[in-house]
C-alpha cells in the first residue's frame, strides 16, 4: 500500500490543478463574453459629434461628422469573403471645423485600386478605432505603391499629415466613389477561453488515466 501513496497523492494533486485551470478558463470565458457584449452595445450606440479631445480610451466610440476628403489615401491590404482580395481605403479627411483626421472608408477590389478618388464631401458615421494589427513579422509599407499591410494609426497619420485619429466608417453619405464601408464588429475580437478550458479538462483526464495506469503497474509488481 505504501508504494502507491506518493503516485496517488501526486496524481490527485495534478488532477485537481488541471481541473481548477479548466474552471478558471470558464470564468475567463464568462468575463470575456460580458466584455464583448458591452463593446457590441457601445459600437451600436447612437453616434455623437467627434469629441474635441480624442484618445485610445475612446476606442469603438460611435461618432458622426461631415467634411471633405483630401484626395490623399493609403491602401491597406485586405479582403472580404464575398469579393476576395483587395484594399481598405484610408483617406485623409478635413472636418467642417478644420480638423485633419483619417477615415477608413471601407473596401475596394483589386480592379478598383487605381480608380480616381479626388476630394469629395461626405457625411461619415463610424467608430473611433486603434487597430492592433502590426506585429513583428508585418512587412513595412510599400510607400512607392501606397500599399500598407496593417493599419498603424501613428504611422498612417504621419504619412497623410493628419492627427493620429482614425474613424472606421459604418455608413457614408455622399459619393462613396466605389468604396464599400466595412463597419467595426465584435467578430474580430478573439475569444479562445472555451477551447483552453476543454484542453485543461482533457489534460486532467489524461493525467488521471496515467496515474491509474501507474498505480496498476505498481500493484502488479511482486513485493
Amino acid at each position: 500500500m505504501r508504494r502507491v501513496v506518493v503516485p496517488l497523492v501526486l496524481g490527485i494533486a495534478g488532477f485537481a490543478i488541471l481541473v481548477s485551470l479548466g474552471f478558471w478558463q470558464l470564468r475567463r470565458l464568462e468575463w470575456k463574453e460580458a466584455m464583448v457584449a458591452e463593446i457590441a452595445r457601445g459600437i451600436d450606440a447612437d453616434p455623437v459629434p467627434l469629441p474635441a479631445g480624442v484618445d485610445p480610451s475612446m476606442k469603438y466610440l460611435p461618432v458622426t461628422m461631415t467634411g471633405t476628403t483630401t484626395g490623399d489615401e493609403i491602401l491597406v491590404l485586405s479582403g472580404t469573403r464575398e469579393s476576395g482580395g483587395g484594399y481598405n481605403v484610408v483617406s485623409g479627411f478635413v472636418t467642417d471645423d478644420g480638423r485633419r483626421i483619417m477615415v477608413d472608408r471601407g473596401f475596394v477590389s483589386q480592379d478598383a485600386r487605381r480608380a480616381p478618388r479626388p476630394p469629395v464631401r461626405l457625411r461619415v458615421n463610424g467608430n473611433l478605432h486603434w487597430p492592433d494589427e502590426k506585429g513583428s513579422s508585418t512587412p513595412a509599407p510599400n510607400l512607392a505603391e501606397g500599399v500598407w499591410f496593417a493599419r498603424d494609426v501613428p504611422a498612417m497619420a504621419a504619412q497623410l499629415k493628419t492627427d493620429p485619429v482614425l474613424v472606421v466608417a459604418s455608413a457614408v453619405g455622399g459619393d462613396p466613389q466605389g468604396v464599400a464601408p466595412i463597419p467595426i464588429s465584435v467578430a474580430g475580437i478573439p475569444n479562445s477561453h472555451l477551447s483552453y478550458a476543454v484542453q485543461w479538462f482533457l489534460l486532467a483526464v489524461v493525467w488521471a488515466g496515467m496515474t491509474a495506469g501507474l498505480i496498476w503497474r505498481i500493484t502488479r509488481r511482486p513485493v
